[in-house]
């Protein structure tokens, strides 16, 4: 087994006497200064509804993820086209636009893939040069970079009706060991890269706890010795309450550990049959929870689109819930005016978005750690996109000037 829990429950019977590494060591002064930041998603894993275009191109509409992307087209070809895809969806231009925007953190997924296909999938690898890049792009203008390691699932590589990973020992030692080469690739460069994110959406919580505890020592311990890095650790809530997690890594024992939690308003009927006022509202809501979480907490994907109108964004070839065409659903409405290009957006869709957009980024900031937005460029969904936010309205260029400062009351 890859893992290294015995070394970390021998160095952990010792913490007393180890000394303890402070909020000043962290590579980002997390607990007095908030989190801005946006993920850079579609670009080092494929999601079809960030980038429509990959996929119809290839004229199979059995490609529907990034596993099928390279399973059912020629390997040249797929590469070809990937290649091509990282070169310019995201550049060191959108770091610097990043930047300038006033936010501090950018939100990297990239595929167990990129490290490890042993297990013979058909991925296509590459990405991990751009990884590189996208370091070196973040410490020339001065941002943080989350690396988060993804997995199932269509927008995590393979679309599945469930996860898999948890059901394989082979698959939690192959993780373990990326996450022992991310931590030993950015331990002494925790000032561009202070955290990383074992696992994204996970759920099973038996194997996910351990997994947890596993990642702590991987990352926090790096060096093979009593040495700890100043590497944050970053899990996710496994779509439990936060108040779930209460007494899981507590301090003083544990430190350095972030919850990622995930706040969308519009996969379920209830919720993507909301108002607008009622989306507002429940953002609003999400205050307590978020105060009363026992670790330190950040919103790691939201967005300010209140619908599942966009295209792809349940699957290629599927519908969406607002309109009735995904199977089980109810029509709310038409989704004309509500995704695509904001030059087909009202006036009042786009005031919307950004009362919408301040809401939510008001309490996340309020009531813990701060926020990452889902995503920063999206092909045909602006009302997803942060630099389309931008270029149109809904989005200030301060992420911190409010037209509606008292939003939430």
């Amino acid at each position: 087994m890859m893992r290294i829990r015995s070394v970390f429950v021998t160095l952990f019977g010792a913490f007393s006497s180890l000394p303890m590494t402070t909020a000043a060591n962290w590579g980002f002064p997390y607990g007095t200064q908030k989190v801005r930041g946006v993920n850079l998603g579609g670009w080092l894993v494929l999601e079809p509804w960030i980038t429509p275009s990959l996929f119809d191109n290839t004229g199979d509409s059995r490609i529907v993820d990034e596993w099928t992307f390279g399973q059912f087209q020629d390997k040249a070809t797929a590469t070809s086209v990937l290649q091509n895809h990282w070169n310019t969806w995201i550049t060191e231009a959108d770091f610097a636009a990043i930047a300038a925007a006033g936010l501090n953190h950018v939100r990297l997924p990239i595929g167990y893939w990129a490290f490890d296909v042993s297990g013979g999938e058909p991925f296509i690898q590459g990405q991990l040069p751009y990884l590189t890049k996208a370091v070196t792009w973040a410490q020339n203008h001065g941002l943080k970079l989350i690396v988060d390691l993804h997995g199932d699932y269509d927008n995590s590589g393979q679309k599945m009706s469930s996860p898999t990973w948890q059901t394989k020992q082979n698959n939690i030692d192959r993780s373990d060991a990326i996450i022992m080469r991310l931590a030993s690739m950015f331990a002494g460069n925790t000032g561009t890269v202070p955290i990383i994110a074992p696992l994204n959406d996970d759920q099973l919580l038996s194997v996910t706890r351990q997994y947890w505890y596993d990642s702590y020592g991987n990352i926090r311990f790096p060096f093979g010795t009593s040495q700890q890095s100043n590497i944050v650790v970053m899990i996710h809530d496994a779509f439990q309450p936060l108040s779930y997690w209460s007494n899981f890594m507590p301090s003083p024992q544990w430190q350095g550990v972030i919850i990622d939690t995930h706040i969308y308003q519009m996969f379920s009927q209830a919720l993507v049959s909301q108002t607008n006022a009622q989306h507002i509202s429940t953002a609003c809501g999400q205050l307590s929870s978020l105060s009363n979480s026992p670790l330190w907490t950040v919103v790691g994907e939201w967005t300010p689109a209140p619908n599942d109108c966009a295209k792809y964004l349940n699957g290629r070839g599927t519908g969406s819930r607002y309109e009735g065409t995904l199977s089980g659903s109810t029509r709310v409405g038409s989704c004309t005016g509500l995704t695509g290009k904001a030059s087909g957006f009202s006036s009042s869709y786009k005031t919307f978005l950004r009362q919408y957009w301040e809401a939510q980024t008001q309490t996340y900031e309020k009531g813990n750690q701060g926020w990452i937005q889902w995503t920063w460029k999206a092909e045909a969904a602006d009302e997803w996109s942060y630099q389309a936010g931008l270029a149109n309205g809904w989005i200030p260029q301060n992420p911190t000037n409010y037209q509606f400062p008292n939003i939430c009351g």
